[in-house]
């Protein structure tokens, strides 16, 4: 079993997917617009012919989803993302750093990258998609937290 998370976007599918691709050095393995769709789907907004219906992003073997949404398929797309991160773990502070920074570059840092009481490295932000993330660093068995952390 595999459970992916599927990321909702107006019209931005495309460029947060390549986007995502290039930072975590993954695979975009499907994106299919609705102008591509079959007969009977076709889009009646021309802007929407090159949204994206489906794209699947593989990174390792962990997979990110994605699509275009109009407000009338999906009422709340216009509202901030609430009730969900996406969240990046790794052994490796520096490329957890590196991850951060390129996410939250054009977003907005929610919990700036830093130590906390249960990891080497830990941030949050929202993307300039709008979409929420968590970096964590995984703490090795012999890390212990500094002073004040």
């Amino acid at each position: 079993m595999k459970i992916v998370t599927s990321l909702s976007f107006q019209g931005q599918c495309r460029e947060a997917f390549e986007f995502y691709a290039k930072v975590l050095d993954g695979r975009i393995t499907a994106a299919f617009p609705y102008g591509d769709g079959p007969p009977g789907m076709e889009v009646s907004d021309p802007k929407q012919k090159d949204w994206l219906m489906h794209c699947w992003l593989d990174v390792g073997d962990q997979s990110l989803m994605g699509a275009d949404m109009a407000p009338e398929w999906a009422p709340n797309i216009d509202k901030p993302k609430n009730g969900f991160d996406v969240t990046l773990h790794t052994d490796d502070i520096a490329q957890a750093r590196r991850w951060f920074d390129a996410l939250a570059a054009g977003g907005k840092e929610v919990m700036p990258f830093a130590e906390t009481f249960w990891s080497p490295g830990f941030g949050s932000l929202v993307d300039r998609f709008g979409i929420p993330w968590m970096v964590n660093t995984n703490a090795g068995p012999d890390w212990k937290p500094t002073q004040g952390a």
